[in-house]
């Protein structure tokens, strides 16, 4: 459990200073603004981040696993090699943010906006990514085995490489999608 209670993270964030390597852990933080904060490192697994606005915020090395982002802002955020295993980040704005060799293990990304952000070598092995926009996302070397992408939009991603086997993309928009040198095994829909 945080070794603060949320006043006096909120002091912290108001006067300026990091909150890198802290534990946060189970901290309700919904519907603060947060932009440009540093989290890297920090422990906030089991933590309440609804509707926050945490644009451009630094989240490397993170731990997120079981962290409720539920229609937050993550505008050009920085989460990567974080852990964002079990996160559930419906509806959450993630264009143009940074998650390169993120775990998104069995992550809930379901009408998230995702555009142009940078997903390379992120673990998505069962991620949730139904009526997603990943327009001009790259997802290169990216395992996606078992991720449901029902009616995604996948107009202009990079799949380079990438394990999409036993994928779900049934009524997903592929136009101009880059599946080069990918694992297409038993995928649905394509």
């Amino acid at each position: 459990m945080s070794q603060y209670n949320r006043d006096e993270i909120l002091e912290k964030i108001k006067a300026g200073q990091s909150l890198a390597g802290l534990d946060l852990s189970g901290t309700d933080l919904s519907y603060e603004t947060m932009k440009g904060v540093d989290f890297s490192n920090a422990d906030l697994s089991n933590s309440h981040l609804q509707n926050a606005n945490l644009e451009g915020a630094n989240f490397t090395g993170a731990n997120l696993k079981d962290t409720f982002l539920f229609g937050s802002n993550l505008h050009k955020a920085k989460l990567d090699n974080a852990n964002l295993e079990e996160a559930n980040l419906q509806d959450t704005n993630l264009d143009q943010a940074s998650l390169k060799g993120a775990n998104m293990y069995h992550v809930a990304l379901l009408g998230s906006s995702i555009e142009k952000a940078d997903l390379r070598e992120a673990n998505l092995t069962r991620a949730r990514l139904k009526r997603a926009s990943l327009k001009g996302a790259i997802l290169d070397g990216c395992n996606l085995e078992q991720s449901h992408l029902v009616r995604s939009n996948l107009s202009g991603t990079s799949f380079v490489k990438a394990n999409l086997k036993n994928a779900t993309l049934t009524n997903a928009i592929i136009e101009n999608t880059d599946f080069t040198g990918s694992i297409l095994d038993d995928v649905v829909g394509l």
